[in-house]
């Protein structure tokens, strides 16, 4: 059987504060981060986790949070040691850690590179200083241009940075200033995406002043082609890059397998003709509490659901598609999809060609309503 690649999601849940956006599992750190238990505790969801590795080695890592540059390069130099000496590394492997520019410093950044790391994603959002202190950012515009230099000092060649654009009253010439200072900066890769309110956040309890419609089209249709003019090829939804794409998210798009590790992070794993879906406990109390497990919840993945799950993921990618993928990786039919396939075809939404599928220009502008085709009844 041929059991699709492996990345593995690591979660660090602590951030300096809690951004009014934020819908991830965050939580405000104490004065002192409880850094040697939590990785401790790491170490042993690794060890009960292994069953689920199937002999496959990993093909990239990403350490995400919260604020994982708030703990320090030993503790990743340690986590890291301990994951390759159970679970084989692929030759090129890539390693990436989330790092906020206001908890940049030289120091670490070296000792990240130097523990294994290699490859930041680094937390802009703007380079606006009202837009940044209107997301509760720590960091100030210079900061973030000074974590980027630091970066280059410590080695790392492969830099992706995080933007925003439909921020609260943004103008489409203050998103596009934005993308100029990003583009100065000459990263491997950007992930630019609109700001969304989500439930549980404070801007879904006082919801800011965003941009109407007519501006946020208009922000993304500049904004797209102002990045292809300056060499980044955009290849999903959000995603940008001058050649060196973030393998880790390709493989959550081509619905390949992940193992989380950490307060709250998911895994999706395959094995013996079925795809599993389990989660781990939220709270960093509870998920460091000796006497309670790791696990909070399992499922199976089946049928329609599963359907709908491969579909969301391959149509946010701009390129093609093999549809045999979806063969291998869900163990349905190709039957499953067929009739849906055919009517977002009809509607000019997607292209097929030669066992190929690619979202248009106009399924990627209506993804949400193309991402329906394949919805349960």
């Amino acid at each position: 059987m041929n059991t699709p690649p492996l990345s593995m999601y690591l979660h660090v849940p602590w951030c300096v504060r809690k951004c009014p956006y934020c819908d991830f599992n965050s939580h405000r750190a104490e004065e002192e981060l409880p850094e040697a238990a939590y990785c401790e505790e790491l170490i042993k969801d690794l060890k009960q986790s292994l069953e689920w590795v199937q002999d496959r080695p990993l093909q990239s890592i990403f350490i995400g949070g919260g604020t994982p540059s708030l703990f320090s390069p030993a503790a990743f130099e340690k986590i890291l040691s301990q994951i390759e000496a159970h679970i084989p590394f692929s030759d090129d492997i890539e390693v990436t850690m989330e790092a906020n520019p206001g908890t940049a410093e030289q120091q670490r950044f070296k000792g990240y590179r130097q523990a294994g790391i290699n490859r930041l994603s680094i937390g802009v959002q703007s380079f606006g200083n009202e837009q940044l202190k209107a997301l509760g950012r720590i960091h100030s515009a210079e900061q973030a241009e000074k974590a980027m230099d630091m970066a280059r000092q410590a080695g790392f060649d492969n830099v992706n940075l995080d933007l925003m654009h439909g921020l609260p009253q943004q103008s489409v010439a203050a998103a596009k200033a934005d993308l100029q200072r990003a583009i100065d900066l000459k990263p491997e890769h950007l992930s630019w995406y609109q700001l969304t309110i989500e439930p549980n956040t404070e801007y879904f309890k006082r919801p800011p002043q965003l941009p109407i419609d007519d501006d946020l089209a208009e922000i993304q249709w500049q904004g797209q082609n102002f990045l292809a003019e300056h060499g980044f090829a955009q290849y999903e939804v959000s995603a940008y890059s001058r050649g060196k794409q973030s393998r880790h998210n390709v493989n959550y798009w081509q619905f390949g397998d992940y193992l989380g590790l950490g307060a709250g992070a998911h895994s999706k794993i395959t094995r013996e003709g079925q795809v599993h879906r389990f989660w781990k406990t939220r709270l960093p109390a509870h998920y460091m509490d000796e006497n309670k497990h790791f696990t909070a919840g399992h499922e199976v993945i089946e049928g329609d659901q599963l359907a709908l799950e491969f579909m969301m993921n391959a149509l946010r990618l701009t390129g093609s598609v093999d549809l045999s993928l979806f063969e291998q990786r869900t163990f349905l039919p190709l039957s499953a999809i067929r009739g849906p396939l055919e009517q977002l075809e009809t509607q000019n939404l997607i292209v097929l060609s030669n066992g190929q599928l690619q979202t248009t220009e106009l399924g990627q502008r209506f993804l949400n309503n193309t991402i329906a085709a394949f919805m349960p009844d």
